[in-house]
């Protein structure tokens, strides 16, 4: 990217966290690329390991795993968020998720390599993934408290609180997945409000 204007999106998301320097803000626009996906795009196949992370500027991506031939869905993904399958991207192994575009997606791409450049020679960088993984902790938490001891109401009530800005624009397949519920459970919950 030639200009910081099109970063400034991220560049806000990283002064949530952390001081944001003007070396910093230079060395993240010579490392992060724009990239675009289209509806229903693979972001990422779960036969290849995952180099990349994306911060989402503008769409949905969707992270979900395969069982016996049915797409599970494991989280949604939208705004100012960054996605990746955690253990192939950290662990440099393959894994069992896969990565799609719900909608037309504008995303900036990390690398791998450029992580680990910005770690090294920038320590905010690492108290920044501290400070933003304790919010992502916190929603997983939150996520397996409703997906372990509610009903499937309380699951779609959480989901619609967790994802409010998006919800109605995610596939109701899609979202009878991430809650563990049949399509027709999902329609009569709707159907009661």
């Amino acid at each position: 990217m030639n200009s910081t204007e099109p970063m400034e999106p991220i560049f806000d998301h990283f002064e949530n966290y952390i001081e944001v320097s003007n070396e910093l803000k230079s060395e993240l626009t010579k490392r992060i690329k724009e990239v675009h996906f289209r509806k229903s795009e693979l972001v990422l196949d779960a036969n290849t390991i995952c180099t990349k992370s994306y911060f989402i500027s503008e769409g949905i991506l969707r992270t979900y795993f395969i069982k016996d031939g049915l797409e599970i869905t494991e989280y949604f993904s939208a705004s100012y968020e960054w996605v990746n399958s955690p253990k192939s991207f950290i662990l440099k192994q393959k894994d069992i998720y896969y990565i799609d575009a719900i909608e037309n997606t504008t995303a900036y791409c990390l690398e791998i390599e450029d992580l680990m450049y910005l770690f090294d020679h920038f320590p905010e960088m690492e108290r920044y993934a501290r400070l933003s993984m304790g919010s992502v902790f916190g929603h997983l938490m939150e996520r397996i408290t409703s997906i372990r001891f509610t009903s499937a109401k309380d699951k779609y009530e959480h989901f619609q609180k967790t994802y409010h800005d998006i919800y109605h624009r995610i596939p109701l397949g899609m979202v009878a997945s991430y809650l563990g519920i049949t399509q027709e459970t999902l329609s009569r919950i709707r159907a009661e409000k």
